[in-house]
């Protein structure tokens, strides 16, 4: 009996031995940078949990079950089951939690924003969720000097946009997704923002200044990065619908999930339509889907693949002139003027951890977008003695490319000084056609509206085939010589080929050419971190942007030879956080352009393009949100800059040492916002917001003939705008409303100045109007 008691004992013993087992591992951000205390819990035993030390590594001892629950602020929480060799555990940040302290824009790599030496904000998905936003600008308007400006009740979400600029559709912002181009560079990128599913978007990155030393071309006044949704950890989704007394109307839909372990997808989509606005011959109609997979082959290897097709098609209503426009008639003059376009991206990215200090991403992109129009800037009504004879002139065109795109990103982690260094090389081959053909106008003496056109078949005002080839390297190198201070030099080389093939030779344009141009641009920065709450940053970058395709064609034959712009950039700036109740961040700046690019009139009232010689934009960009207790937030954003005419003439006229038009002075946005989660699964959130534009030039300093032997200046007065905002939440479902320029202000989303009417035309704004919406979660 003894003997066996004994047995029994040892048997029991033995069991209890087996069932313990040892596991080791190591956790990890998406860049492969150890996460300091990040939990580990048995996913049996709350009570058996260890935290990973300064490498990231962890030991667990397990009883029974291999699987633990791993967490870390601002990241998800992930579910792993351990294995007997060593774990690698790779967490994804959590975009509604996610404070702005990581960014990736800087370099395509997780970096903390206090080791940025530039002025960069992100909108998380929390403050998209809170905005409801049915446009991009109401969320990059938040960001301090920055000002997208568009008209719901006139653009069918064309746009303009300023930022460390004039107000303009000039090719001075990059427009990218997950860290890559939309649009190639010189295929007017400022279309771009059309081609994009706003609903995809996890969380949004606006990098002020040249970013030219990683992104290339055209990142010069700022690039905006739009990072879509990752899977979520379970099947979710979501339906909605939304419209307003603008006559638009929306739906839309989301479904993602952790299919397996390893396979996620991430699916959404929305269709927009307008019918019946304020101002005439505004219609347009949208449909956007973003399909998104990620396949984790393994602990060191991540398969990424972005689809995106978007098709769309709108009216293009045209300007307000200045009687219209203070009248308050709103009848456009345009009865067929259009555009549609018909967009697909995809995007894949292999990313391969070779060790603890080695990644590599591979990425190639394939792009196919056509677009064609009837453009409204283009139409010319003939005047004889003033009087409008019956008939104009136009322009109908088309346009389509396609791209092939290859990007290679190596970063390495060194041991000393904490250092890294960035190298990558990329190849985009963007084939494209463009034709453009005259058009006959027939117009309403009576009225001044055009009612019909006719194409001249043949008549071709280009007709081209052109090969755009851009390559390119780049590093970027960060040190930190002592633990407060970074570092950070990088240096990338451009170069772009212009192959360009005119299929109407001897009818019109110019003569077959190949055209080279190649930039060398530099970027310096450092950061001094007081401590994690207080920093310092001052940098000098460059930024470049070669002649779009288009305009450089169109202009070669003419005495306005167009040149490659270059800018360059000087900045310091801090930040200062009190967590959970004041955020702080200010910025002094000085973009300094030579050959900056403008567009004026000729002789016959036609838009060209050509250079202004030397320019200087300088100012300061600050933002402040202070929460004075927990439910509530008030913030401001706001810029005050001075842009400049240092060295241009104009038909003969010294135009140096004038203000810019276009460019107001004053540019601001206050909101504040009070959230409340009640019981039950009940919530709500209200929201107040002010939008201030200043003061700015319509045309150039004493352009305006007085009739009295004198000149003067037109101006625009600015304006102020009053929004209010309203969300509720009950269990999975949100109901929201927006009362848009509450107070019915006229205002102008853009004025300039027409030098053949001697007066301003306007693109409306939106007048009073509400929005409504509804979205089931699930």
């Amino acid at each position: 009996m003894k003997n066996t008691l004994v047995f029994i004992i040892t048997l029991c013993l033995g069991i209890h031995s087996y069932a313990q087992q040892s596991y080791e591992g190591k956790i990890v951000d998406q860049s492969n940078n150890p996460l300091l205390g990040a939990t580990i819990i048995a996913s049996e035993n709350n009570a058996n949990g260890v935290m990973s030390n300064e490498e990231g590594v962890f030991k667990i001892t397990l009883e029974n079950s291999a699987d633990v629950t791993v967490s870390f602020l601002g990241y998800n929480t992930k579910k792993v089951s351990l294995t007997s060799t060593f774990n690698v555990i790779r967490l994804t940040t959590d975009n509604v939690t996610l404070e702005e302290v990581l960014v990736t824009s800087a370099s395509r790599e997780i970096q903390k924003r206090s080791e940025v030496p530039g002025s960069i904000a992100t909108i998380n998905a929390r403050a998209m969720k809170e905005t409801k936003a049915f446009g991009i600008d109401q969320l990059v308007n938040q960001i301090p000097g920055v000002f997208m400006s568009t008209s719901r009740a006139a653009s069918n979400e064309q746009h303009f946009m300023a930022v460390r600029s004039p107000i303009s559709t000039k090719a001075l912002f990059l427009y990218l997704e997950d860290g890559l181009q939309i649009r190639p560079t010189s295929v007017f990128n400022h279309n771009a923002l059309l081609e994009m599913n706003d609903i995809a978007f996890g969380r949004v990155e606006v990098l002020k200044g040249p970013a030219s030393s990683i992104y290339g071309s055209e990142a010069i006044g700022g690039s905006f990065n739009f990072i879509t949704k990752n899977p979520t950890e379970d099947l979710s989704g979501s339906v909605g619908f939304q419209t307003n007394d603008l006559g638009l109307t929306r739906y839309d839909f989301e479904v993602s999930d952790q299919a397996s372990k390893k396979f996620g997808f991430y699916l959404g989509g929305q269709y927009v339509q307008r019918e019946d606005g304020p101002i005439e011959h505004s219609n347009y109609e949208k449909t956007a889907v973003t399909f998104k997979t990620v396949y984790d082959i393994n602990q060191t290897t991540k398969w990424t693949t972005v689809f995106d097709i978007v098709d769309y098609r709108s009216d293009m209503t045209g300007s307000l002139s200045e009687a219209d426009y203070n009248g308050g008639n709103y009848e456009s003059d345009q009865t067929f003027t259009e555009r549609e376009a018909l967009s697909f991206r995809v995007r894949t990215t292999l990313d391969k951890y070779w060790n603890d200090n080695n990644k590599t991403s591979f990425n190639t992109i394939v792009r196919n977008n056509r677009m064609d129009q009837n453009p409204s800037y283009r139409v010319r009504q003939f005047r004889n003695q003033g009087q409008l004879t019956g008939s104009g002139s136009g322009e109908i065109n088309s346009n389509q490319f396609k791209s092939y795109v290859g990007l290679i990103q190596h970063k390495i982690d060194f041991s000393f000084a904490n250092s890294s260094l960035i190298l990558g090389g990329t190849v985009d081959y963007s084939p494209q056609d463009y034709i453009a053909e005259t058009i006959n106008v027939t117009v309403d003496p009576e009225t001044g509206r055009n009612l019909d056109f006719s194409i001249n078949s043949g008549d071709f005002i280009l007709n081209y085939e052109a090969n755009i080839f851009n390559y390119a390297g780049f590093f970027q190198y960060e040190i930190s010589p002592i633990k407060a201070l970074k570092v950070t030099a990088a240096l990338r080389y451009d170069g772009f080929e212009y192959d360009y093939d005119n299929l109407a030779d001897g009818i019109v344009g110019v003569d077959d050419a190949v055209d080279n141009f190649n930039n060398l641009t530099p970027k310096l920065g450092f950061n001094y971190n007081v401590n994690s709450k207080t920093g310092l940053y001052a940098n000098y970058s460059q930024g470049f942007a070669p002649p779009q395709v288009s305009t450089l064609y169109r202009n070669r034959n003419e005495l306005r030879g167009i040149k490659p712009s270059r800018y360059n950039n000087y900045e310091v700036g801090g930040y200062f956080t009190i967590p959970a109740k004041l955020k702080l961040d200010a910025a002094i700046y000085l973009l300094e352009g030579n050959n900056t690019l403008i567009t004026l009139r000729d002789e016959n009232d036609q838009f060209f393009n050509t250079n202004a010689g030397k320019t200087r934009s300088y100012g300061i960009e600050y933002g402040i949100t202070w929460f004075p207790i927990k439910e509530l937030s008030i913030s401001h954003n706001g810029s005050y800059a001075q842009h400049r005419y240092v060295d241009f003439f104009d038909g003969g006229i010294d135009y140096s040492d004038t203000d810019r038009e276009t460019a107001p002075n004053l540019l601001g946005s206050s909101l504040i916002t009070y959230r409340k989660n009640l019981e039950n699964n009940l919530g709500f959130s209200i929201s107040a917001e002010y939008e201030l534009v200043g003061e700015y030039n319509t045309s150039f300093e004493g352009q305006v003939n007085n009739q009295d032997g004198t000149f003067g200046t037109e101006t625009y007065k600015g304006h102020s705008v009053f929004n209010l905002r309203a969300t509720i939440n009950y269990k999975g479902f949100e109901v929201w409303g927006h009362a848009l320029n509450v107070f019915d202000e006229l205002y102008a989303a853009r004025a300039s100045f027409n030098r053949f009417r001697g007066e301003n035309s306007f693109t409306i704004g939106n007048p009073r109007a509400f929005h409504l919406g509804a979205r089931y979660n699930f």
